[in-house]
């Protein structure tokens, strides 16, 4: 293989048979259960990176369902984004992502930076109840119960919310272990149908471990809980601050 050969395929590794497709992506019938509950303002504060601003005390806790992705196929995802501020402009910063498929975990990590662990999430229906677990092997580390499309609402504001920036540390390593790219990624989800969407009671229990930190982010109150589904496109990012750039 020639040089120009190298450089012209090299978007993503293995070089000769990488582990996703070329983006964007897009995902059909996507099922959310987020749960937004209000936390430790001094957990947040180290987590949150600057130049970022926490907006207030609150985490939304996800889990999704996607059963048809292009791309990605169908895996399900569970993790924590929390509400901040950028320039005076709302948005989010995704600080934990744990999903059950190689290709999207290598893409998320590879391309924006998404801070994605193998793990193994669940989202089913057991009867009048919505159910969302995450094992980190077989460790129970999040739990989630939510009744099942108890009330209707309007979809207008959540496919809103969902077209605000997004915030991810991508950080890349040397060979020699030291960070090459260091860089705070903002990203947009775009082209928004939304089906349904519905609210009802919940509840969020998180476990500590050591790996899959969840409970670092304790719950001290559950502030409400939306349940939707909508198809959408998840855009790729720019850099909007380079950590590692001389100041």
């Amino acid at each position: 293989m020639k040089i120009d050969d190298v450089v012209k395929r090299a978007y993503a590794m293995p070089l000769t048979n990488p582990a996703f497709p070329p983006g964007p992506y897009r995902f059909f019938n996507r099922e959310y259960i987020i749960i937004t509950y209000r936390t430790d303002p001094a957990a947040l504060a180290e987590v949150v990176p600057e130049p970022l601003e926490v907006a207030e005390p609150l985490v939304k806790y996800e889990f999704i369902r996607m059963p048809d992705s292009t791309g990605f196929g169908d895996y399900t995802e569970s993790g924590q984004v929390i509400p901040v501020r950028f320039n005076g402009q709302d948005g989010v910063y995704v600080h934990a992502m744990y999903l059950d498929d190689d290709a999207p975990i290598a893409g998320g990590r590879e391309i924006w930076g998404f801070p994605k662990k193998l793990a193994q999430p669940k989202l089913s229906h057991e009867g009048e109840v919505i159910v969302g677990t995450l094992h980190y092997g077989s460790v129970l580390c999040a739990t989630a119960t939510m009744g099942y499309k108890h009330k209707i609402i309007d979809t207008a504001p959540i496919a809103k919310s969902l077209t605000a920036p997004n915030y991810l540390i991508k950080i890349i390593p040397h060979v020699d272990a030291t960070p090459r790219i260091c860089e705070l990624v903002r990203y947009h989800l775009q082209d928004i149908n939304m089906h349904g969407a519905w609210s009802s009671p919940a509840d969020l229990q998180l476990f500590r471990h050591v790996i899959a930190d969840v409970a670092r982010l304790p719950v001290l109150e559950v502030v409400s809980a939306v349940h939707f589904i909508a198809d959408l496109t998840l855009g790729l990012g720019e850099v909007v601050h380079d950590y590692l750039a001389k100041r």
